[in-house]
C-alpha cells in the first residue's frame, strides 16, 4: 500500500511518499525551487518521491493532507473579525490567499495528482505531529508533546502513543502559544518569523536571563503544569500580517534590534568581515549585549515551560519515553535540558519537526493509526531525499568542462580529504540522498577542522557571511559522544543522530574544539557507520590524524539560501565561495 503525505500553503511544503508503513522518499520543496521555506505546492516533491518509487499518482491508495483547511480558515476568520477593524489588512489578505488558493486544497489535488475524491484524506495539523514522531520512533508505548506556532486553532498538545493508537488527552489554543512568544522576539531581535529563531537560540548563550520576570509578569501567566495564558495586550500577530507584538511589548523592552546592526559583545570576536572595529564600540556592545540579555530571557522561558510540560506529562502518562514534534520541536537547547532534568529516558524527536514533516505524519497517521496497521519501521536516519549517480556527476562535470580527479578507491580519497582539512581547507561535501529536515547530517555538508577557534571566522569569511555569535556544529562518532559531552547513553538517544540536542562539554574537552565551542556547549551530532559509512570514515580517519574524532560540520549552502541538492547546486556554492575542495560522490575538484 501507498500513501502519500503532504504539506504545504503555509511553510515549508513538503512530500512524502510510504510503502506498506515504511519510508521510501521525503523531501521539502525548496530544496527544488530553491526558495527557502517554499510554502506552495509542492510538485517538485511529489514528482521526486512518485519518480524514486516508479509510481504514477494512479498508483497511489491514498493522499493525506497534513491538516484540515477549513478549520484553519475558520480560526483566521473567527479571529480577524473579533479584532475588527484593526485585522482589516489580515482580513483582506486573508480573503486574497485563501478563498483564491489555499481553501480549495482538495481540488488542487485532485486536479494535480488526476485521483479521485475517494483517495483524498485531510489529518489535523497536530495529530500529523504526533504521529510524525510517534510511529517512526523506536517505542512501543510513549508520551506524546507537539508544540509549534499555530495549526488549525491547536499550538501545543500533550498526548499518549501506545502501538497503533495516538491519543491527544490535553491542548492550548491560538493564540495563546509558546511559538508564537519566541517568534515576536524573533521579530523584535531583528531577525525574520519562522526563519531565524534558531538565530535567537544562538544568540541566547551571549546573554544574561535579567528580563524573564518582565516576561513573566507581564507577557504570560504559567501553570504549575505548564499550561499557559498570554496577554495579549502586548502582543498584535492575531490582528497584523506586518508585526507580532505591539507598542506596549516596545514600552516593556526597548526598541526593536535593527536587522542591519551587526553583532557583537563583549564575549564574542569581532570578525573581519565586519570591517574596521568602531570607534564607539564598547557603546555598541553593550547595545548589543541588552539584546542578548532579552534572548536569553525567552530562551530559558522556553525552556521552563517546556520543562513544566514535559514533567507534567510525565506525571499524567508514567510512560519513560517522549516523542516530540512541531517546531518548536527544533529548539535544541530546550531538548537538552529535557534530556537532563525530565524523568524521560529516551526522546525521539522528529528530524523535520515542522510543518515540513507533518506530510509524514498525515501517511503515517492514515495507514496506523485509520487503519490499524501494525508498525515495521523505524526511522534510523534522515537521508530520504534525491541522490545522483556517478554517471550523472560525471555527465555535468564533462557537459560544464569542470576539471576533476576519479577516485575509483573511497578509501583514497578519504585521506586526501582529511589532508586538506588538517591542512586547513574548508571541504563541500556531497554524497548520497540528501537530508530530511533543516539540518545537514553529512550528506550535504561543509566539513572543516574543529580545532582552532579562527576556522569560525574562516568558514564565515569564506562561505557563510553570517553572524559570529551562530555555532557551528561538532559531528563526532557515537562511540565517543560520552568522551566528549555530558550525559548519559548518548548512543541510544535519536535526537543526538539529528543534530537536536544541546550538551555541555565534559570538563576541558571543549577547549579542544573551540571552533564547535558555543560557550560551554555543543548542537552534537552523533554518526554511527551502519548509517553512513562514509561519513563516518572521514571523521574516524581525522580522528586517527589528530586524536580528535570531531568534525566541524555546517549546511552546504550559502547565507539565505537552501542546502544544496544537485551538483549543480553544490558547484553553483562551491564557485561563489571561499569553499577550497568539492567532493561530489568519488570525484574531487579544487580550486
Amino acid at each position: 500500500m501507498y500513501i502519500l503525505g503532504i504539506s504545504c500553503y503555509y511553510h515549508d511544503a513538503a512530500a512524502a511518499l510510504i510503502k506498506d508503513g515504511k519510508l521510501v522518499a521525503a523531501a521539502e520543496e525548496e530544496r527544488f525551487t530553491r526558495v527557502k521555506h517554499d510554502f506552495d505546492f509542492p510538485k517538485n516533491a511529489i514528482n521526486f518521491c512518485l519518480d524514486f518509487a516508479g509510481l504514477a499518482s494512479k498508483d497511489l491508495d491514498y493522499v493525506v493532507f497534513y491538516e484540515k483547511p477549513f478549520h484553519k480558515f475558520e480560526r483566521i476568520l473567527m479571529t480577524t473579525l473579533q479584532n475588527f477593524p484593526r485585522s482589516w489588512n489580515v482580513f483582506r489578505e486573508a480573503m486574497i490567499t485563501w478563498l483564491g488558493d489555499k481553501l480549495w486544497v482538495k481540488s488542487h489535488l485532485k486536479d494535480k495528482l488526476n485521483i479521485e475524491d475517494k483517495r483524498i484524506l485531510f489529518g489535523e495539523h497536530h495529530l500529523s505531529h504526533a504521529a510524525s514522531a510517534f510511529y517512526p520512533s523506536p517505542f512501543q508505548e510513549a508520551a506524546i508533546l507537539t508544540v509549534d506556532g499555530v495549526g488549525e486553532w491547536t499550538t501545543a498538545t500533550l498526548g499518549v502513543g501506545n502501538g497503533t493508537e495516538i491519543a491527544l488527552i490535553k491542548e492550548i489554543k491560538f493564540p495563546h502559544s509558546l511559538g508564537l512568544l519566541y517568534s515576536a522576539f524573533t521579530a523584535f531581535l531583528g531577525f525574520k518569523v519562522n526563519n531565524g529563531e534558531y538565530k535567537v537560540m544562538g544568540m541566547a548563550p551571549y546573554g544574561e536571563p535579567k528580563y524573564v520576570d518582565k516576561i513573566y509578569d507581564n507577557l504570560i501567566e504559567i501553570a504549575s503544569d505548564g499550561s499557559f495564558w498570554m496577554n495579549m495586550d502586548y502582543f498584535s500577530y492575531h490582528y497584523s500580517d506586518e508585526r507580532a507584538y505591539s507598542t506596549k511589548f516596545e514600552d516593556l523592552f526597548g526598541k526593536p534590534r535593527d536587522p542591519e546592526m551587526n553583532f557583537f559583545t563583549s564575549h564574542t570576536r569581532f570578525p573581519s568581515y565586519f570591517g574596521e572595529k568602531p570607534s564607539n564600540y564598547q557603546e555598541l556592545c553593550r547595545a548589543n549585549e541588552h539584546y542578548a540579555d532579552i534572548a536569553a530571557s525567552v530562551q530559558l522561558v522556553t525552556e521552563e515551560i517546556l520543562l513544566k510540560l514535559a514533567n507534567s506529562l510525565h506525571k499524567e502518562t508514567g510512560k519513560t519515553n517522549l516523542c516530540i514534534a512541531g517546531g518548536v520541536g527544533l529548539n535544541s537547547r530546550a531538548n537538552g535540558r529535557l534530556l537532563r532534568e525530565t524523568p524521560f529516558e529516551k526522546i525521539f524527536i522528529q528530524p523535520a519537526a515542522g510543518d515540513g514533516g507533518g506530510a509524514l505524519g498525515a501517511a503515517m497517521q492514515v495507514y496506523h493509526g485509520v487503519l490499524g496497521n501494525p508498525r515495521t519501521f523505524v526511522l534510523e536516519h534522515a537521508y530520504w531525499g534525491k541522490g545522483y549517480s556517478e554517471e550523472e556527476i560525471k555527465e555535468f562535470l564533462e557537459r560544464n568542462d569542470i576539471s576533476h580527479e576519479y577516485f575509483p578507491d573511497n578509501e583514497k580519497l578519504l585521506d586526501r580529504v582529511v589532508d586538506d582539512i588538517v591542512d586547513g581547507k574548508v571541504v563541500g561535501w556531497f554524497q548520497g540522498r540528501f537530508e530530511w529536515g533543516p539540518r545537514a547530517l553529512g550528506n550535504r555538508s561543509i566539513l572543516a577542522d574543529p580545532r582552532s577557534e579562527e576556522m569560525k571566522d574562516l568558514v564565515n569569511v569564506k562561505i557563510k557571511f553570517r553572524e559570529p555569535f551562530r555555532p557551528f556544529a561538532p559531528v563526532i562518532l557515537e562511540e565517543n559522544a560520552e568522551d566528549f559531552f555530558q550525559g548519559d547513553g548518548l548512543a541510544q538517544q535519536f535526537a543526538a543522530r539529528y543534530m537536536l540536542l544541546v550538551l555541555p562539554f565534559k570538563e576541558s574537552k571543549g577547549e579542544t574544539i573551540n571552533a564547535v565551542n558555543h560557550m560551554g556547549t555543543g548542537r552534537l551530532q552523533t554518526i554511527r557507520e551502519e548509517w553512513n559509512p562514509r561519513y563516518y570514515r572521514i571523521v574516524k580517519k581525522f580522528g586517527e590524524a589528530t586524536g580528535i574524532p570531531v568534525l566541524l560540520n555546517t549546511s552546504f549552502n550559502l547565507r539565505g539560501e537552501p542546502i544544496v541538492s544537485s551538483p549543480a547546486d553544490a558547484y553553483q556554492t562551491f564557485s561563489s565561495s571561499g569553499i577550497d575542495v568539492l567532493v561530489l560522490e568519488n570525484y574531487l575538484i579544487r580550486k
